[in-house]
């Protein structure tokens, strides 16, 4: 490293539904705050840390999607990590799904740098619903009872259970095994999520591996990702199976995901937690010692309480998606419908944008020296012409250039 200096580099790889995206918000919301204690993040914002992780996934993209290419953007984010005088942060849940090869290359690209991987893990119990509900977020059309027989009956039994979706994200043991093969043990971090209490715990721990002052942080922005109700997740498989086939995953998940699942359907009060039946938990059980007992024996950094990835008593009698009734989920259509009706008069009819004032000279000239680096269409361009080395190397320049200490701010 230049000068002789070696900074810390925190990949948080996940897992997905573990407050990764409370952390990503608390992150990304106290940028100031976190370069003040010496933490860096890289990139412009959030979405530039999951286009490297698409990046480093070799995860393909459909040719009608009108994001840009993101190939070449791990190089580039890497990159902007190590230019960090004391330390950085990579966060993408959808990290934990990388296979060998790829957590490898990605370990390897860093290690100039004290690399230190974080996952955060969560109680199976709670876990299982959670990932039921992501995945008619993402389309799923799979009942609650049909697709929690596919992961216990089928999939746990796999001769490997990590080519199926489920267990590529949360197959714990494995992922800390792929991602701790060029590192000392005590630079890998397991973070358990409690399953009570505030979610500012979550964040005492994220910061205590990261050796800063939880106290610091502002986590009013940092809400925690809501879930949705029996009546709205039954609603949005329902809708799932109506949908043509033909609509492109990026228009689903702009519109119906975005819009509808976390802007509308989330921000209703929910009737009804979802749990496991009765005649699940034997297996839950057994499962979540097996992956006590596998933490408990190596030798990674566990921060918090594994007892808290063990099941709890269930609170009230078990009630799932077929015991809803039906005005219940036609509540839940119709306020989707309403609300996908008045966005769309928003986009036919945008309401005008708010005067900005001039500002200083300084801030103008900073604002033409943005727009000339990097642009939308600047941006475009190069990202476009990322798979050249030479490219890459040009866009951690200008990231450097335009972020320097005194303007991480949000």
């Amino acid at each position: 490293m230049p000068g002789g200096r070696r900074p810390r580099i925190y990949v948080h790889i996940g897992e997905p539904k573990t407050g990764t995206t409370f952390l990503q918000r608390a992150l990304w919301s106290n940028r100031a705050r976190l370069a003040a204690q010496g933490i860096l993040l890289p990139g412009y914002e959030g979405r530039d840390h999951n286009r490297a992780s698409r990046d480093l996934r070799e995860a393909p993209r459909e040719a009608a999607d009108p994001t840009d290419p993101w190939t070449g953007d791990w190089d580039v984010l890497a990159g902007q990590a190590l230019l960090a005088p004391e330390a950085a942060v990579i966060s993408d849940e959808v990290l934990a799904a990388c296979n060998p090869p790829q957590a490898d290359r990605a370990v390897r690209s860093l290690l100039p740098a004290e690399v230190h991987v974080i996952l955060t893990v969560r109680a199976l119990a709670t876990l299982l619903p959670a990932e039921w509900q992501e995945t008619v977020k993402t389309r799923g059309t799979a009942g609650w009872d049909e697709w929690l027989s596919d992961v216990i009956d089928v999939q746990s039994d796999a001769a490997d259970r990590r080519q199926w979706r489920f267990w590529t994200f949360h197959d714990t043991l494995a992922i800390l095994d792929m991602w701790s093969r060029h590192l000392p043990p005590d630079q890998v971090h397991v973070i358990t999520v409690p399953q009570h209490g505030p979610a500012s715990t979550l964040w005492v721990r994220f910061a205590s591996v990261l050796g800063i002052d939880p106290g610091r942080a502002d986590l009013a922005e940092a809400y925690a990702n809501p879930s949705l109700g029996l009546a709205e997740v039954e609603f949005l498989r329902r809708l799932n199976e109506t949908l043509p086939e033909e609509m492109p995953y990026w228009f689903y998940t702009r519109n119906v995901k975005r819009i509808l699942a976390h802007n509308v359907l989330a921000a209703r009060a929910r009737q009804a937690r979802l749990t496991i039946p009765a005649s699940r938990e034997a297996w839950v059980k057994e499962q979540s010692e097996i992956l006590v007992a596998g933490l408990r024996d190596s030798k990674f950094h566990i921060v918090g309480d594994l007892g808290e990835l063990l099941p709890q008593p269930a609170a009230g009698p078990y009630r799932g998606p077929a015991d809803l009734p039906a005005d219940q989920v036609l509540d839940a259509a119709v306020a989707a419908t309403a609300a996908l009706t008045d966005q769309r008069y928003r986009d036919r009819y945008p309401a005008p944008p708010p005067r900005t004032r001039r500002g200083t000279l300084r801030q103008t000239v900073v604002r033409l020296e943005w727009a000339t680096l990097n642009g939308r269409r600047v941006r475009r361009v190069l990202r476009k012409r990322s798979r050249l080395p030479a490219v890459r190397r040009l866009r951690v320049l200008i990231w450097r250039l335009l972020l320097h200490p005194e303007r991480h701010r949000g």
